[in-house]
């Protein structure tokens, strides 16, 4: 690891973001750029997502974030095993020397956003330096630690994002007027663009700016739990003592925030309607998905909101009974979070009105796009449970106090791909 010129003050004001060699797809081994990335891990919808990755290159990246195999054990050896395999034939290579990389991507459509990739120093919450906002999930912790363990490498860059608007926003658009690394646009729409930055003046002044800042996470609350198990498991110092991210300056670049949705396995909407019979409206919409998500952002706006889905039809339901509300959220929290959709859900409907175990992979998953969630629902006989998004301020200003959100209570993008940039952590 590249520190040299820092003093331990200034890597205790802030975030310390160190170059690393990048660990890339050489473009003359595979088919081709877009047909190796991956949206991140969770977003995979499984296991349809990883067959359609799976076939459209035999070195996609999801046979490392996510590897098949009969059990957990296998998988995490089967992607080591795929590693080390890949870099010996040179399907991927480390970059010559350390760098920081801006990574850009846009949709074509207005839609732009810039941010620099390298080696974060791994802090505690308590330092305030890096501030999660969402509670995690202990078996995926341990699922993303064993993977990690088993392949010595961050396979995907986490989503950062801080409020700057100073000298690394000016690098970052310095270094995106020349010609990139790597060009790619994925299936999705988005192009994807790449540039290293090895240059010591730059490097030393994206360092300089950011050590005066902090950042939120955004995306990848499970990784980055994972990154505090992995560097309390070694002996500072090592390499465990950083990790992979994608700090975005979200006063030049603002991301979007979207919801992340429910599927709850085994329980039918009609159950789940008659459940909620007289503690919150219920209301049934027979419109598209669109026009239901326009009322339930309708609804969002005087309260908490959320739309049923699985029997071929919405039902909006909200106005959840003031009384139900008390006695099931605890009173230890802020208003902010007592008011929060994803509080209402988990505290009030899964844990009491359906009792559902909220970290149970057999009775509930997370998926990010409300369609597959709604064709899941149909398909299985559950229910999706669709939710609007939270405000990004008032994500962070929980953040600040110390409070968690419930997990998965938001979905930060656009997302890095995965497959652009690795870390191995022997190279």
């Amino acid at each position: 690891m590249n520190t040299a010129g820092h003093s331990e003050a200034t890597e205790r004001r802030g975030l310390e973001l160190t170059p690393f060699r990048g660990l890339r797809y050489d473009p003359h081994r595979v088919g081709s750029l877009a047909a190796v990335t991956s949206p991140p891990y969770d977003v995979v919808v499984r296991p349809d997502g990883v067959h359609h990755l799976q076939s459209a290159d035999p070195h996609n990246i999801v046979r490392l974030i996510l590897p098949q195999a009969g059990t957990p054990s296998a998988g995490t050896e089967q992607a080591a095993d795929t590693l080390r395999r890949w870099q010996a034939e040179g399907i991927l290579a480390a970059d010559p020397e350390p760098a920081l990389y801006v990574y850009e991507q846009h949709d074509g459509n207005g839609l732009l956003q810039r941010g620099v990739i390298g080696a974060l120093r791994i802090s505690e919450p308590s330092e305030g330096v890096v501030l999660p906002h969402e509670e995690v999930m202990a078996p995926v912790v341990a699922d993303r630690a064993a993977l990690m363990r088993a392949t010595f490498a961050n396979l995907e860059p986490l989503l950062l994002t801080y409020r700057g608007n100073g000298t690394t926003a000016e690098v970052v658009e310095a270094v995106a007027g020349r010609p990139p690394l790597l060009a790619t646009t994925t299936e999705d729409g988005f192009h994807h663009r790449l540039w290293s930055i090895t240059d010591p003046a730059e490097v030393a002044l994206v360092q300089s700016d950011l050590s005066h800042h902090q950042a939120l996470i955004a995306d990848g609350h499970h990784r980055w739990a994972t990154y505090l198990r992995l560097r309390a498991e070694h002996s500072s110092p090592s390499p465990w003592d950083y990790g992979l991210v994608l700090l975005v300056d979200t006063a030049r670049y603002p991301l979007r925030v979207r919801a992340i949705h429910r599927l709850l396995h085994g329980l039918p909407v009609a159950e789940a309607l008659e459940r909620v019979k007289g503690l919150f409206r219920v209301r049934r919409l027979d419109v598209p998905l669109p026009a239901a998500q326009q009322s339930l952002a309708d609804a969002a706006c005087a309260g908490n909101a959320f739309l049923l889905a699985g029997d071929g039809t919405f039902h909006l339901i909200d106005r959840p009974d003031p009384a139900l509300l008390a006695r099931t959220i605890p009173d230890d929290r802020p208003a902010a979070w007592r008011s929060l959709d994803a509080t209402v859900l988990h505290a009030t409907l899964l844990d009491h009105v359906w009792r559902i175990p909220e970290d149970s992979p057999a009775h509930i998953a997370y998926i990010h796009d409300a369609a597959a969630t709604v064709a899941k629902a149909e398909q299985d006989g559950g229910t999706a449970v669709l939710m609007h998004p939270v405000r990004e301020e008032v994500v962070r200003a929980l953040a600040r106090q110390g409070v968690t959100m419930p997990r998965k209570s938001t979905s930060f993008g656009p997302k890095p791909a995965s497959g652009l940039v690795l870390r191995a952590l022997d190279v």
